[in-house]
C-alpha cells in the first residue's frame, strides 16, 4: 500500500475515493489501501441498513401518532408515511436482503417510533397503554399499502 493512499484517506476522503477507484480500474490492486477500502464497503452496508430502518421507524411513528391523536391526522402525516414507504420499496428493489434485516428489526423500529411519538405528542403516561407493546403490523402490511390504524 502506498503512503500516498494512506495519507489521502486521513486528509482528503473524496480524493482518496477517486484515487482508489483509479487504482482499481487500472488493476493496480497492490497499491490500494485495502484496510480502509474494506471498512468503507462495510460502512456502506451499515448505512443502507440504517437508512431503511429509519424510514420504517418514521412510518411507524406517524402510524402511532394517528392512533393516539386521530383528530390531528392529516395530509402531512399520510404523506410522510407514503414517502417512507416509497423509499423503503426502492431500497428493497436495489437490495432485497434488506427485507430480512427489516423483519428482524421491526420490533426495534416500533419501540423507537413509540418513544418518538410519545415525545412529540406529549402523551400523558395514563394513555401510554393505548399503544400496543408489540408492533401491530407486519413488514408486508407496511409495504403493501398504507396501513389503517388498528
Amino acid at each position: 500500500m502506498g503512503t500516498r493512499t494512506k495519507t489521502l484517506y486521513d486528509t482528503d476522503f473524496v480524493e482518496w475515493t477517486a484515487h482508489t477507484a483509479e487504482l482499481l480500474r487500472s488493476g493496480r490492486t497492490g497499491e490500494v489501501d485495502m484496510e480502509h477500502l474494506v471498512e468503507e464497503i462495510e460502512d456502506l452496508g451499515k448505512s443502507e441498513r440504517s437508512a431503511v430502518l429509519s424510514q420504517v421507524a418514521r412510518m411507524l411513528m406517524h402510524l402511532v401518532k394517528e392512533r393516539i391523536q386521530p383528530e390531528r391526522s392529516g395530509a402531512s402525516w399520510r404523506t410522510s408515511i407514503a414517502n417512507a414507504q416509497i423509499e423503503i420499496v426502492f431500497k428493497l428493489e436495489d437490495s432485497p436482503s434488506l427485507r430480512r434485516y427489516l423483519e428482524e428489526k421491526l420490533e426495534r423500529a416500533w419501540l423507537i417510533a413509540v418513544k418518538t411519538a410519545i415525545l412529540e405528542t406529549n402523551l400523558p403516561r395514563a394513555r401510554h397503554s393505548e399503544i400496543p407493546e408489540k408492533c401491530p403490523y407486519t413488514l408486508d402490511e407496511l409495504l403493501e399499502g398504507i396501513p389503517e390504524p388498528r
